[in-house]
């Protein structure tokens, strides 16, 4: 479990390592809505996500010994090489296991930022990744369920309500529920009156149904998604986080998805990946709740290959 004290040690230790991004708006998702946006462009962090904050502070906090061991993870694309930028910025070697599905935009940046990749089937990451830290005696650090990594991810959060401390509601995409769970850390701490809504494509609804039924549910074998970012399973003690704190999951279809992704390009003249535009599909599904809210939204990433472009 994290606290928001890990959140604010994250955000001093990460400091001048990560961008602090912008928030925007848009009036005219305002005017669809009824309510007040506020978008925070994580598409514009470093790597271009915002799993640069946690991968930097869980490898940043590593003592020396550990860190010249190197560090090892398993990703389809945006930890991947967030975990390959922190370890360079270390000077220390980085190994990530990759699907063989992960877009090839993913790929290149991993291995620019100098990490060495293995690939595997989607189902096999955590096997293959346990097998090279084995070889290589370098530290695991976990996507999603690395405390360290969750709270630094809750710095994204931070920064929105710094900047909009006024908020009613939080939505962020939940696949293995890193964000998640940071940022229900940290709107806890910071808002208590605000609410945090996930946002997860209905084709991979694991964090729906777990915290539907109170159980942690396996991930949907086979399931197949735009949102490639979001296809891992939640979490254990990112489950627990979320249970604790009352966070709502919205599903959404594909087509919503691929919609708000064009919506973000055409009218704000942002990249945002599929995953990362998860959470204007989902204040689009449920637009009848939100008339007079004030919402703050983390897009995620912008790290695409725009082959779902002709789909939207």
């Amino acid at each position: 479990m994290i606290t928001f004290e890990d959140v604010q040690a994250a955000a001093a230790r990460i400091a001048g390592s990560v961008h602090r991004t912008p928030v925007v708006t848009s009036s005219t998702l305002d005017r669809e809505l009824g309510a007040s946006v506020f978008l925070k462009c994580e598409n514009l962090q470093k790597v271009g996500a915002f799993k640069a904050r946690g991968a930097c502070n869980a490898v940043f906090a590593l003592d020396d010994v550990a860190a010249a061991r190197g560090v090892i993870t398993h990703s389809s694309g945006n930890h991947a090489a967030a975990l390959a930028f922190a370890a360079a910025r270390r000077s220390v070697p980085s190994y990530v296991v990759m699907p063989r599905t992960a877009p090839k935009v993913k790929v290149e940046a991993v291995r620019g930022y100098g990490a060495e990749i293995r690939f595997c089937q989607q189902s096999e990451r955590e096997q293959v990744c346990a097998e090279w830290q084995r070889e290589t005696g370098a530290v695991l650090v976990h996507p999603f369920e690395d405390p360290m990594v969750m709270a630094g991810q809750g710095t994204a959060a931070m920064e929105l309500l710094q900047d909009v401390p006024d908020l009613d509601l939080v939505v962020v995409p939940v696949g293995g529920g890193g964000l998640c769970a940071g940022t229900a850390v940290t709107v806890a701490a910071m808002r208590p009156s605000a609410r945090v809504l996930a946002a997860e494509p209905l084709a991979v609804d694991d964090a729906a149904r777990s915290l539907a039924t109170g159980v942690r549910q396996p991930r949907v074998e086979g399931g197949t998604t735009w949102g490639d970012g979001l296809l891992t399973a939640l979490g254990e003690p990112n489950f627990a986080l979320l249970m604790r704190h009352g966070v709502r999951v919205v599903t959404i279809t594909e087509e919503a998805m691929l919609a708000a992704a064009r919506f973000l390009l055409d009218r704000q003249k942002l990249v945002v990946e599929p995953s990362g535009a998860t959470v204007v599909a989902a204040m689009r599904t449920i637009a009848g709740e939100l008339a007079g809210k004030r919402i703050g939204c983390v897009l995620s990433g912008g790290n695409t290959d725009f082959a779902w472009l002709p789909k939207a």
